[in-house]
């Protein structure tokens, strides 16, 4: 509905719908809340909305706008949280995880307003609810506006119960048949016999019956974000010949797919973007039937593209983008596997290089080693020959430290962390690290400690010295 608002500004004050077709029996598949005042709800055949409102406006949204959109809201909510979850089937709705977001933003609160305006600009109105259920969040949502915080499971069962039923996309015939029983809210759903419901309503309305009454629970199944492949090619001449140009776009494509099939993945979506010798843009965007590799399908896809566009100023500029998903093996066949990505004998050349303009300690590669102090649990050895790197997998994921070469004594000596300093907080502490014995006797007391700029130190107490030191900080 807001995109369709948005194409379409002077609609807004006016009951406005959206519609599968532009036919009397097409079904309305959006309504805006003055359309739904006047009795339109989703479901309806656009003659019947007429008839309810005379003035009503009405539009048609194509698939292709939409998933663009959602892929756009996708891609911005992840600026707010790293898991994001758009509805399959119910565009428009997201779910987002906020968990650890706390040391991130004042309150939850601001959180959820910092989403809404930042979606503002782009037209987009959002309504954000943040709380502790799948189905809670998403039926407080259908019954209010702006953003709210439910304070606890109590909070938000209570705004879920009191959501009338018209408000959660259903039906109109399971709507006037569960209205004439008087059931109009969730609450008077979860009344019913959860026995009877399948039978007497269907699966729909026992799913919806079963999630409002907490028997089932659904993870959230954040989207994959992927990096886009993307080519670049600006043209010595402009170029109007639609065949000249897929030699051109087939020149970008095949290094393309090459690319996904190194990261695993198909061509899930081709966005081709043309700039004309005016200086004026042209975006298509294909996707084929399933993810795929092959080259000549695609490029036959972007030749029919092609013959519909016209650039009689030609073209100067090229641009192919690409999206992937995983690939099958046998996708994955197709394309021969691609090579190392890194020339390790031109590195090691080139390491050969910097030690004999500027001497053998110039290049240096950490290892790790056996040590009882942290400082002495690593050190440098000289990088002779550059090899594939084996990254170790650790979960959890470890916290990046960078360490001083010597600890550095702090001269403005903080108070013992369980003393409450009101210029540092604790995060975690103490991890005490002592013996030394055979060299020098070493006692140390670390704790991570938080700054009022949020910036995270490793420092520790030496028991022996009775003083503090500043070990390292925490990117």
């Amino acid at each position: 509905m807001q995109l369709l608002l948005r194409a379409h500004p002077e609609w807004r004050g006016h009951p406005t719908v959206v519609v599968a077709q532009d036919l009397p029996q097409s079904p309305v598949l959006w309504v805006n809340e003055l359309a739904r005042h006047s009795g339109i709800v989703p479901g309806l055949r656009y003659a019947s909305a007429l008839t309810l409102a005379p003035g009503l406006r009405a539009g048609v949204i194509p698939d292709s706008d939409v998933t663009r959109a959602v892929d756009a809201v996708t891609g911005a909510l992840r600026n707010f949280s790293p898991h994001v979850e758009p509805a399959g089937d119910e565009p428009g709705v997201f779910w987002l995880d906020a968990s650890g977001l706390e040391r991130l933003h004042a309150s939850l609160g601001d959180w959820a307003r910092s989403i809404h305006d930042d979606l503002r600009p782009q037209g987009l109105d959002a309504i954000i609810v943040v709380g502790f259920t799948r189905f809670g969040t998403y039926a407080a949502a259908r019954g209010t506006r702006g953003t709210r915080v439910l304070s606890d499971p109590d909070e938000e069962r209570q705004a879920a119960h009191g959501v009338l039923l018209r408000h959660l996309h259903l039906a109109p015939d399971t709507l006037d048949a569960l209205e004439r029983l008087g059931v109009r809210t969730v609450a008077d759903l979860l009344r019913l016999p959860a026995e009877g419901v399948p039978e007497r309503f269907g699966a729909d309305i026992d799913s919806l019956h079963r999630s409002a009454s907490g028997d089932v629970w659904a993870p959230l199944v954040p989207r994959r974000a992927v990096d886009a492949v993307r080519r670049h090619l600006v043209l010595d001449a402009p170029e109007a010949d639609a065949q000249r140009l897929l030699f051109v776009v087939k020149q970008i494509l095949h290094p393309l797919l090459a690319r996904l099939a190194s990261r695993g993945e198909a061509l899930a979506t081709l966005a081709l973007r043309l700039r004309a010798g005016s200086g004026a843009w042209t975006a298509e965007v294909l996707r084929p039937a399933a993810p795929t590799l092959d080259a000549v399908r695609l490029a036959d896809l972007v030749r029919l593209r092609l013959d519909t566009m016209r650039v009689d100023a030609g073209v100067t500029e090229v641009i192919v983008e690409t999206a992937g998903a995983p690939a099958t093996p046998e996708q994955l066949a197709v394309l021969p596997a691609a090579g190392p990505a890194r020339d390790l004998e031109a590195g090691t050349l080139a390491l050969d290089r910097l030690r004999a303009r500027y001497g053998d300690g110039v290049a240096m590669c950490g290892v790790l080693r056996e040590g009882h102090l942290p400082e002495a649990r690593f050190g440098w050895e000289p990088a002779i020959h550059l090899r594939v790197p084996r990254p170790r997998v650790c979960d959890p994921r470890p916290l990046v430290r960078r360490l001083f070469e010597r600890p550095v004594p702090l001269r403005e000596i903080p108070r013992r962390p369980d003393e409450q300093d009101p210029g540092s907080a604790a995060v975690a502490g103490p991890y005490v690290v002592s013996g030394g014995w055979w060299v020098r006797d070493t006692h140390r007391a670390y704790y991570f400690i938080e700054r009022p700029d949020a910036e995270l130190l490793w420092v520790f107490y030496d028991v022996v010295r009775e003083r503090w030191y500043l070990h390292g900080r925490l990117e």
